[in-house]
C-alpha cells in the first residue's frame, strides 16, 4: 500500500533565539511553530508524521504530545544525519515522504498538496520546492541546465560571482520517493569543514543515478523562509495574521482596524460580525453571525451566540447565548454559562457559574460559583460568598428573584423562585419562595452626636 508520509526537523537549538526553550516551540499568533507546520501537514492529507526531536526535545513532545511519532537525533550532526535518525519509520514503506523544518511556519497545505501531485506526476525520485528571492543571500542556489533541468544545489559560500546573481533558492523542503530517499542516506558523506551530513547533497547523488530530479518554484517566497531570531518569528507573525485576518474578511466578517486586532487561527467567526479595534481573540473560539466584539476585549476559547454584544470585556473558557451584552469591563472566567437576552454589566466579574435568560447583573457585582435562573435582577454590590477558607461553596437563585443592592449571600444558600432580597442584606440562610428576606440591623439616629463629640470639618 503507497504510504504518505512528513518527517519534521526539530532538533536544533536556535541559539540566536536567545532563549531557554526550544526553537521550535516559540509561538507565532498563538501557536508554536512546530503547530504551524504540522497543522500544514495534516490539512494536506498526510497523517503519518514523524518530528525528529534533539534539543530541550521534551519542550517539543509536551507541545505536539501524541500526534506525531518522535525519534532523537543525540547529536546534531546536519539535516542528512537528522533524516538518518527516521529511517526505523521509513523502512520497507512504499510511497512519498516530505522532508520540513519545525522552525518554517509559513508553508501551507496547498504547497504540500501541489509537491506532492507534481512529484507523483512527473515520476520524480525528488521533488525540491524552491523559490525566487529578491536577496537570496545566505541561501544555497539552483544551478540549472539550459533546458531549465536540475544540475546540483550549490551553497553559498562555494558560489562564484556569476553564482551569486541567482535569485532562485533552495528552501530545503522535499518529497522523496521513501526507498530513494533511505538509498541516498546511506552514501551521504562529512567530509566538510563542519563534520555534517547535509540533506541538500540527497538530489545530486539521485540525479547521478540517473533518477528524475524535479522542481517547483513556489510564488510566495515567504512560505519557505526560517525562523531564526526573534525579529524572524516577528516577521513571520505578522504574515500568518494577514493571512488569518483576510480570510475572515473574505467569509464576511468586518475588522475596523486590522492593525490592532489578533485572531486566532482556530478561531470560527459568523457573517456580519464586527470587530473593533483592540480585540483578541484567541484558541478554538466560535463567535456567532451580527456580534460586535469590542473594543480592548479578549475572549479565549469561548462559544458565543449571534447577535451579542462584548464591550471592553474578557471572556475565557465559557459560552455566551444570543442576544446578550456583556461590558464594558465585564470579567467572565473559565466555566462559566451565559444565557440568552442576558445584561452582564460594568464591572462584574462571574466566575463557574450559570447566568439563566434574561438575567440582568448590571454593575459592580460578584458571581461565583453560582446557579442563577431566569429573569433575575441582581442589583449593583451583590457578592455570592463562595469561599469559607477551605472550601468552595454554591449559591442557588431561583427564576424571577430580585436580589438588591449590596447584598452578602452567603454559601452554601438557596434564594427560591420569585423571592426578594432587601438591599443591604446578608443572607445565610434558605429564602422561600415568593418571600422577602430582610437581614440588617434596624437604622439608629443619635441626635446631636456630632455636636456632643465636637467633630468639625
Amino acid at each position: 500500500m503507497e504510504q504518505l508520509m512528513a518527517v519534521i526537523l526539530a532538533a536544533g537549538e536556535g541559539k540566536r533565539m536567545k532563549s531557554k526553550k526550544s526553537k521550535v516551540v516559540h509561538e507565532a499568533c498563538g501557536k508554536a511553530l512546530i503547530e504551524w507546520v504540522y497543522t500544514s501537514v495534516d490539512n494536506s492529507g498526510i497523517k503519518d508524521c514523524i518530528v525528529v526531536v534533539g534539543h530541550r526535545a521534551d519542550q517539543v513532545k509536551e507541545r505536539m504530545g501524541d500526534r506525531v511519532k518522535y525519534v532523537t537525533q543525540e547529536r546534531q550532526l546536519g539535516t542528512g544525519h537528522a533524516v538518518m535518525q527516521a529511517e526505523e519509520f521509513l523502512k520497507g514503506k512504499d510511497g512519498y515522504v516530505m522532508v520540513l523544518y519545525g522552525d518554517a511556519p509559513l508553508i501551507t497545505p496547498g504547497t504540500i498538496k501541489s509537491t506532492i501531485e507534481l512529484h507523483k506526476n512527473n515520476g520524480n525520485s525528488v521533488t525540491i520546492i524552491t523559490a525566487d528571492m529578491d536577496d537570496p543571500t545566505g541561501y544555497g542556489r539552483i544551478i540549472r541546465d539550459g533546458q531549465g533541468n536540475f544540475i546540483k544545489i550549490i551553497e553559498e559560500k562555494d558560489t562564484n560571482p556569476e553564482e551569486k546573481k541567482i535569485k532562485e533558492i533552495n528552501s530545503g523542503l522535499y518529497c522523496f520517493n521513501i526507498d530513494v530517499l533511505l538509498e541516498s542516506l546511506k552514501e551521504l558523506n562529512n567530509n566538510n569543514k563542519q563534520g555534517e551530513y547535509y540533506l541538500t547533497d540527497t538530489p545530486e547523488i539521485i540525479k547521478n543515478k540517473g533518477k528524475q530530479v524535479g522542481i517547483i518554484k513556489i510564488a510566495d517566497p515567504n512560505e519557505v523562509i526560517g525562523i531564526n531570531d526573534r525579529i524572524q518569528l516577528f516577521e513571520a507573525s505578522e504574515i500568518l495574521k494577514k493571512r488569518i485576518l483576510e480570510r475572515q474578511m473574505r467569509s464576511g466578517v468586518t475588522i475596523i482596524d486590522p492593525k490592532s486586532t489578533y485572531i486566532s487561527n482556530d478561531a470560527v467567526i459568523g457573517m456580519d460580525t464586527v470587530i473593533y479595534p483592540g480585540t483578541i481573540i484567541e484558541g478554538t473560539t466560535v463567535i456567532g453571525e451580527d456580534c460586535v466584539i469590542g473594543p480592548n476585549s479578549r475572549i479565549v476559547d469561548s462559544r458565543i451566540a449571534d447577535r451579542t454584544e462584548i464591550n471592553c470585556s474578557i471572556i475565557l473558557k465559557s459560552s455566551v447565548g444570543e442576544n446578550t451584552h456583556i461590558g464594558p469591563y465585564a470579567y467572565v472566567r473559565p466555566e462559566s454559562v451565559i444565557g440568552s437576552e442576558v445584561k452582564i454589566g460594568d464591572f462584574v466579574e462571574v466566575k463557574k457559574s450559570v447566568i439563566g435568560d434574561k438575567t440582568k447583573i448590571s454593575h459592580l457585582t460578584y458571581v461565583g460559583d453560582a446557579e442563577v435562573g431566569s429573569n433575575v435582577n441582581l442589583g449593583c454590590g451583590v457578592v455570592t460568598v463562595n469561599y469559607d477558607g477551605v472550601k468552595k461553596h454554591k449559591t442557588h437563585i431561583g427564576n424571577n428573584s430580585f436580589v438588591g443592592c449590596n447584598v452578602n449571600l452567603v454559601a452554601p444558600v438557596t434564594v427560591n423562585d420569585n423571592a426578594y432580597i432587601a438591599a443591604g442584606s446578608t443572607i445565610t440562610e434558605e429564602v422561600p419562595e415568593s418571600a422577602l428576606a430582610i437581614a440588617r440591623e434596624r437604622q439608629v439616629i443619635k441626635e446631636g452626636w456630632v455636636t456632643r463629640r465636637r467633630i468639625k470639618k
